[in-house]
């Protein structure tokens, strides 16, 4: 059977169908018939309810493993779909260990054994008696089916009512995935069955990372169906080889299954679409792989909480495009796998680790491993990780590596380890936190903190999976959590097994076991009862479960006994224990106890165990005693290597924590933030130079033990090792018997210096090489040397070993095969020993050596060539193009960042020879921390040359060269070496010493620095030598005068530095003058101050004054010369200032009188006074003649004003301010006349013309308009305007001048001549002020067309058609009587005049008379009135320009008889009052004229400010005036109403208050639908109703005849 299976899935635990042999097939195709045709016969009998084992039969279906336990049990309809439980009767019963019934179960063993072993030619016969024998039992089956499902269904509606929870469980897989081998590019599917109640969710994971179909689609496609769950690989490559895990999880728990995929490749297959395989055999079996791993990663230092990545670089040779290498991460030796901490990544050439969240269990050795099918290859480095800040100050470090051990049902061991930083406070204990899996909420599980790092946690719920931290504390307060432990489920360990174990092969054949019922037994006495850990704070005891329990699940009861008593007390009252473990707390230190455990289950308690023997409470495991001698080694710069000896009999060991501290610091820090287990370890992250003391502790569950001694103090720095090979061997010269041979010196010289070389040399004979023998048994110090006693014309090979004072160094790799033959060149050979040094950004200079062979003539000089590394060798290019004779050069033409290599070449007069080998590749850059040579001269003018160097290291020593020769010969230089710091000094500078000097630090990466003393830097040094050889007193000011308070004289000057022997001499004309009446000195030696004051100047103290310093040997002296004018000038000033002295002792002008200009324009004469009292007093005159008195002035700042405001000529005058008081009196003069009034107004001018506004365009009726604003306005301000920088000639049409504070230029009728630009300049005597504005282009044709706009409106305006006055509002009258109206018409051309009746066009006959005479009257009379002429009249005057109405209201009454002569005045409105039922009403005139399009102004953005003050005032007065009032007199019968006189009618000149002004014509023109408008209201009437002044001539005599009335 096997041989029929494939190749790839013999050693699996599951294949399908798909990979049976055809016996096999056909055994289960004739099982399944007899069992479909049993099914369909019970399933007609049956309830629709039927009761499968997914455990049992169908499980036997599809996996050879038989399960025993725990059996799942399914209630499925005839649909097959799982609709609920069903809960076994007992545990014991047989029907439910299989699902089966007796009889049943036996005929499946028996048909099972049967078709398993027969093979496929059974004959016919046998197989139909086996199909009768099974339908005989089928009926009888049946019944009992039925029954027992009755059974089922009313226990199980029991047990829901006892106990709700008794459905939930933790998820169990019924059908586990399995593993499978597949070919690339194939489809797999991993599929399993999982119960469990709650339903459980299921996650997949891939290494342990979670498979998320999104990141990657189409890749993957997850299903869940009824509890059936399949993951689908589409198209697999080799990436997908791994381990897949099912993850099921629940409220009761959380249960894991394992599955594996391996993708193979057809041999010899390539496609190269496909990715890389992650491991892979090479199909090229003969190619040797040669593994390096460069840019290797180093050791590292990390903090808490970080993320931390760990690279290497991997070159594999051959590089084969499909093959990868095996990539893995060790830590501490220990395989790391892919996780949520750890990160890993291989791209090809590079291997890369990434510690996400770094925590101290991360801290360790690292190692990453390349292997190849040839061999692999390591790389190890530590990573070191630190505590992180605490939250609380002084808490301790979080614990660490956190781990759960002994876990059972209800029980775990959690242990530690303690954390190595206590920070200055000793740790208390530790709380041990628990968080259930999926939630994220952590309880405390110990209310007292413990200090052991191991404790029982009890309490767990069964199936339940946990994890724990921990935390430590002191005094301080708590720490940071520890990093949480791996969850941990709460289950019996053999369930556990059972759930991980492997499942047995396959045999062909289906078993089907089952458990003997053992219902009602009572438990037996559990065994091998002890205490397994015993504490000051809990006991641990272990047991075993009896032997006789039954299958029913058993629980455990605790009992305990004082030593020495019988008296047994159980521990654990209330919960039985399910687990065989427990934890025993509370229990009195120091006291012995013996415990026993009784079994229980519900048959019973059984008996109890062997009671244990005596145990005291306490500890049993001690601290650890403290390690022994502490060894410090050198290890590197910044590492230490420290063993020690083991702790003595320390138990149950955990490790080691190593501190340092430098010495004298007595600051502990820790080495090591892991416990270390052996006794050694290398201490990183030391300073370079320091020295340092360790201790050592070691660690154990107890705790951490003393301190070790402190080791001996040791300096940290690189160990002496022997140097590495040498390389470069080449040949400089041949000769028949001999050969000189050059190579380069060691990149690490081991510490030391090199002492010397050993070369060796071998013959090779037609390619096959000889044995090695020795060239020189003393070595060299040259790195060239001649090998000699060769053989003519013999191949050679040679190697050189370095040597230090370590040691002899391995050799160099053999060289290239050298034939000696004689060189017969004529051109030298090549230069050789090639040094770059002062390395900068932009030059460095290049050293080398002559060559050894010359050729036929001397080397007369050489080339240096260069090229960038990375280029082609056609890159070399020349750096000189005449040969240099010197054996150096400076190359300055070098670009930053850039590398480069060179070479020389030498030359004689045949030719130039062979280049050298080139150098190793150079970095144009300038290294941080490099400094050059400082030349220095001190105080007795000693010249030197100083250098520094800041990366010194131990073994570094200052070389100091001449032109790049070492100076050896110290008779005109010596040189001293202290710290880092090195000097050369010159004895007698003299030419002999020019030249470049130079100094190289050795054992560092390069230090040196060059000074090129050439003639003009000697002859500037040697002046500065002289002078600090005959030293001078530095000065900083010469000596000065200077006068003083009371008219005193200072003479004094100040030295830049003076000690306190410093000496001066005060000398007046050759004679030394001393301290006295007339002459007093001061020397303050601490700021260098010298000083002599006099109190006044007489004509015997004209002459030369002179200060002499001394201080040791420096000397220095300062001379003033004071004679003649200079002298005199000096007297007077002293002599003013004494007299001021004098005149400050009474009230006195602090600052004398001044004006200042306020931005208001306004004068403001001020003075500033001093030293005044109440009694004080100011008197200002002007001109002689007092202007103000005050007797009583409070100066209570001290100034005394005066303003003059609107200044003008009639100010000018001299101002004076007297003060005075019985102390005395003083006086301030100011002068403002003639020259002085005019700067005055010059200032007034200027504040003005700052004030003045940007011009501005306005466009008027008459042409256009310039103008600015000022703050005020003076008659006497000058001002200019221009127009193309020329001065206007004013003319008619153009005018300029000022309206309050608006000054204008007024442009009439404008032409394109006008346009330009325009300035008004302001004079102020200085420079002026101009500002300008450009009227050309949009901005002058927007002014023109304004103005033509303007233009047009104000003559429609003055000849549109006006009714002028003479009408009432209402005319009441009584019938019978005549009627006239007259009134005032205007317009040009002559306007229409119609009479309207009710809005009705009237028509003049002998009723109603209309007349328009002249032109300008229009007359209404009614001859008669009668009732029906009462209504309303209006008149419509209208002409091109617009049109005007007049509306009046007629109301006729009765007859009242004859009135006589009485004449009535109108009230307000215009109507005649009879009596007093006279109306009241009356009717606004409604005024319509040419509606004015409201225009939009570009050019003006506001009126100016007078005119829009005019218009208010305007507004204001005609809302105050009167209605006219109108009078009626009685004469001759006929009534006149009075009217406006026809003189009234405004001629040209005045009908500007007819006319609104430009900005008001919107007030006329309404917007559409805004009619209304057109009526002014009350108070806007006055430009249609005649003025106060006029409304005398409507109540004129009788005598006139157009004012009257006839009755």
């Amino acid at each position: 059977m096997s041989g029929s299976i494939p190749f790839y899935q013999k050693n699996h635990r599951h294949y399908d169908r798909g990979y049976r042999s055809k016996e096999m097939e056909s055994a289960v195709s004739q099982y399944q018939a007899s069992s479909s045709s049993y099914a369909a016969r019970s399933s007609s009998t049956s309830r629709g309810l039927r009761v499968s084992s997914y455990s049992g039969l169908e499980e036997s279906r599809l996996s050879p493993i038989p399960k025993r336990s725990k059996p799942t049990y399914l209630a499925v309809d005839r649909e097959n779909q799982i609709i609920g439980y069903v809960v076994p009767i007992f545990r014991g019963s047989q029907e439910f260990a299989s699902g089966l019934s007796d009889t049943e179960e036996a005929r499946m063993k028996e048909s099972a054994g049967h078709m398993a072993r027969r093979n496929l030619f059974t004959s016919g016969l046998e197989m139909e008696r086996t199909e009768q024998s099974s339908r005989k039992t089928a009926m009888r089956e049946s019944a009992e089916r039925i029954s027992l499902s009755k059974r089922i269904h009313e226990n199980e509606e029991y047990h829901k009512r006892m106990n709700e929870d008794s459905l939930m469980h933790t998820p169990e897989f019924v059908i586990k995935p399995r593993s499978h081998t597949v070919w690339e590019k194939q489809c797999v599917r991993l599929h399993c069955t999982v119960s469990g109640w709650p339903d459980p969710r299921v996650v997949w994971y891939k290494n342990n990372v979670t498979i998320d179909p999104l990141a990657q689609p189409g890749k993957y496609k997850l299903v869940s169906s009824y509890n059936v769950h399949s993951l689908e690989i589409n198209r697999c490559d080799f990436d997908d080889t791994a381990q897949y895990r099912a993850s099921a999880m629940n409220s009761k728990g959380e249960l894991s299954a394992f599955a594996s995929v391996v993708v193979k490749r057809f041999k010899g297959e390539v496609d190269e679409a496909l990715p890389s395989p992650r491991y892979g055999i090479v199909s090229e079996y003969g190619i040797t792989f040669q593994t390096h791993i460069v840019e290797k990663f180093d050791v590292a230092f990390g903090r808490e909480g970080e993320t931390l990545s760990l690279g290497c670089t991997v070159i594999i040779y051959p590089n084969l495009q499909r093959y990868q290498p095996e990539v893995q991460w060790y830590r501490d030796d220990v395989l790391l796998s892919p996780s949520k901490w750890t990160h890993m990544h291989w791209s090809g050439d590079r291997a890369t680790m990434t510690l996400t969240h770094l925590n101290k269990e991360d801290e360790g050795l690292y190692t990453l491993r390349i292997t190849t099918k040839s061999g692999y290859e390591t790389h190890s480095a530590y990573v070191f990780v630190r505590d992180a800040d605490a939250e609380v100050e002084g808490a301790p470090g979080a614990p660490l590596d956190v781990r759960c051990q002994d876990a059972n049902k209800d029980y775990v061991i959690v242990t530690w380890k303690q954390p190595a930083v206590d920070r200055g406070s000793s740790i208390m204990g530790y709380f041990v936190d628990r968080c259930e899996v999926g939630t994220t909420h952590w309880s405390q599980c110990n209310d007292t903190p413990i200090k052991f790092a191991r404790f029982p946690v009890t309490g767990l719920v069964e199936g339940r999976s946990y994890t724990f931290r921990v935390r430590a504390v002191n005094k301080s307060g708590m720490s940071r959590p520890s990093r949480a432990s791996e969850p941990v489920a709460a289950m019996d360990p053999g369930d556990r097994a059972r759930m991980r174990g492997t499942s047995a092969p396959w045999t062909g054949q289906i078993i089907v076991t089952e458990e003997e019922p053992a219902e009602g037994v009572v438990p037996g006495v559990p065994a091998e009862l002890e205490v397994t850990e015993a504490t000051k704070n809990y006991v641990v005891l272990s047991w075993k479960p009896p032997g006789e329990r039954g299958h029913e699940g058993v629980m455990y009861y605790v009992e305990k006994c004082v030593s020495g008593t019988d008296s047994w007390q159980r521990v654990n009252t209330e919960i039985p224990v399910k687990s065989p473990r427990f934890a025993l707390f509370d229990l009195a230190e120091g006291k012995s106890y013996s415990f026993r455990v009784r079994c229980c289950n519900s048959a019973g308690v059984g008996e109890p165990s062997n009671p244990t023997e005596p145990t005291t409470v306490g500890d049993k495991l001690d601290i650890p005693a403290p390690p022994g001698r502490v060894v410090p080694i050198r290890n590197t710069d910044t590492s230490v290597v420290v063993s020690w000896e083991a702790s003595r009999e320390a138990k149950e060991l955990v490790g080691y924590y190593i501190e340092a501290s430098i010495v004298g610091s007595n600051v502990w820090e820790p080495c090591n933030n892991k416990p270390v287990k052996a006794t050694r370890f290398i201490c990183h992250g030391l300073v370079t130079g320091e020295t340092y003391v360790f201790k050592v502790k070691a660690v154990n569950a107890a705790g951490l033990s003393e301190s070790s001694q402190e080791s001996e103090p040791i300096e940290v720095k690189a160990a002496i090792a022997t140097p590495a090979p040498p390389y470069g061997i080449s040949v400089l010269e041949c000769v028949r018997d001999a050969m000189v041979l050059a190579w380069k010196q060691p990149a690490f010289i081991g510490g030391a210096d090199i002492t010397g070389y050993f070369v060796d040399y071998r013959q090779v004979v037609e390619g096959v090489v000889g044995k090695w023998h020795e060239a020189n048994i003393k070595s060299v110090t040259d790195r060239a040397y001649r090998v000699s006693d060769l053989k003519e014309n013999m191949k050679y090979q040679f190697q050189v070993r370095a040597a230090n004072m370590a040691g002899v160094g391995i050799p160099s790799l053999s060289s290239e095969t050298f034939t000696c033959a004689e060189w017969t060149i004529a051109v030298p050979g090549p230069p050789h020993d090639l040094q770059a040094m002062e390395v900068r950004s932009t030059s460095l200079v290049l050293l080398w050596k002559p060559p050894v062979y010359q050729g036929r003539d001397e080397v007369n000089g050489f080339y240096i060539d260069i090229k960038e590394a990375e280029a082609p060798l056609e890159a070399w290019r020349g750096v000189n193009e005449k040969a240099t004779d010197k054996k150096y050069m400076k190359i300055k033409i070098l670009k930053e960042g850039e590398t480069y290599v060179f070479r020389v070449r030498a030359q004689n007069k045949a030719g130039v020879g062979k280049a050298s080998e080139p150098t190793e590749p150079v970095l144009a850059q300038t290294k941080p921390g490099t400094k050059d040579i400082v030349v220095d001269v001190d105080d007795d003018g000693v010249i030197s040359m100083n250098f520094e160097c800041a990366n010194l290291t131990p073994d570094s020593k200052f070389v100091w060269s001449k032109n790049y020769e070492e100076i050896t010969d110290e008779t005109r230089i010596t040189m001293e070496t202290k710290g880092n710091k090195s000097k050369a000094t010159f004895k007698t500078p003299a030419e002999d010493d020019l030249g470049i000097y130079s100094c190289l630090v050795t054992h560092t990466d390069g230090a040196s620095s060059s000074y090129t003393l050439s003639a003009e830097e000697l002859k500037k040094l040697l002046e500065i030598s002289h002078d600090h050889k005959f030293p001078i007193i530095p000065l900083k000011t010469e000596l000065a005068v200077e006068l003083l308070e009371k008219g005193k004289v200072r003479f004094w000057l100040q030295a830049e530095k003076i000690s306190a022997n410093g000496k001066v001499e005060y000398v007046f004309n050759d004679n030394v003058v001393s301290q006295g009446e007339k002459y007093k000195m001061n020397f303050d030696k601490n700021t260098g101050v010298i000083e002599m004051t006099m109190e006044s100047l007489t004509p015997a103290d004209e002459g030369t004054f002179t200060f002499q310093l001394q201080d040791g040997k420096a000397t220095n002296q300062s001379s003033l010369v004071l004679i003649g004018d200079v002298f005199k000038q000096l007297q007077k000033e002293s002599e003013f200032q004494r007299k001021e002295w004098f005149r400050k002792q009474g009230p006195h002008f602090v600052e004398y009188l001044r004006y200042e200009v306020t931005p208001e324009c306004c004068v403001v004469l001020k003075c500033k006074v001093g030293n005044i009292k109440k009694e004080t007093v100011a008197l200002w005159y002007k001109d002689g003649r007092e202007i103000k008195a005050d007797e009583h002035l409070t100066f209570s700042e001290g100034v005394l004003t005066l303003e003059i405001a609107q200044i003008s000529k009639k100010d000018a005058g001299i101002y004076e301010v007297i003060l005075k008081d019985d102390r005395g009196k003083d006086s301030s003069t100011l002068n403002l006349t003639d020259q002085g009034f005019k700067n005055m107004m010059n200032e007034v001018f200027s504040v003005i013309a700052n004030s003045s506004t940007a011009l501005k365009i306005q466009s008027t009726e008459e042409g256009i308009r310039l103008y600015s604003f000022v703050s005020y306005y003076n008659d006497e301000l000058h001002v200019t305007w221009h127009h193309k920088d020329a001065a206007i000639a004013f003319t008619d049409r153009i005018k300029c001048g000022v309206v309050g504070e608006q000054l204008w230029l007024q442009i009439s009728d404008p032409t394109d001549k006008d346009k330009g630009k325009y300035a008004i300049e302001f004079f102020d005597g200085k420079g002026g002020l101009r500002r300008t504005v450009e009227l050309s282009g949009q901005a002058f044709d927007d002014a023109y067309a304004e103005f033509q706009r303007l233009k047009a409106a104000a003559i429609a305006e003055r000849n549109r058609a006006r009714v002028a006055g003479g009408l009432p509002d209402v005319v009441t009258i009584q019938e019978g009587k005549a009627l006239n109206l007259t009134c005032n018409i205007s317009g040009d051309p002559l306007p229409e005049v119609t009479w309207l009746k009710n809005d009705r066009e009237m028509v003049s006959d002998d009723h109603y008379i209309l007349k328009f005479e002249s032109g300008k009257f229009a007359s209404f009379t009614i001859s008669t009135v009668n009732t029906a002429d009462s209504g309303k009249y209006s008149i419509l005057v209208k002409n091109k320009y617009g049109t005007e109405s007049g509306d009046f209201t007629i109301n006729v009454t009765e007859g009242t008889g004859d009135l006589g002569g009485t004449a009535y005045l109108t009230d307000a409105d215009g109507n005649v009052v009879f009596g007093p039922n006279t109306p009241q009403e009356k009717k606004k005139t409604t005024v319509t004229g040419k509606k004015m399009q409201k225009r939009k102004d570009s050019v003006i953005l506001k009126q100016p400010m007078h005119i829009a003050e005019e218009k208010k005032e305007s507004k204001a007065e005609g809302k105050s005036e009167k209605k006219k009032e109108m009078k009626v007199e009685k004469v001759g019968g006929k009534v006149d109403v009075a009217e406006e006189k026809r003189a009234a009618v405004p001629d040209a000149g005045e009908q500007e208050n007819l006319t609104p002004a430009a900005g008001e014509q919107e007030n006329l023109t309404p917007a559409a639908g805004e009619q209304e408008n057109l009526t002014p209201a009350a108070g806007e009437q006055e430009n249609l109703t005649p003025a106060a002044g006029e409304q005398e001539n409507l109540t004129e005599a009788t005598g006139t005849d157009e004012h009257r009335a006839h009755i």
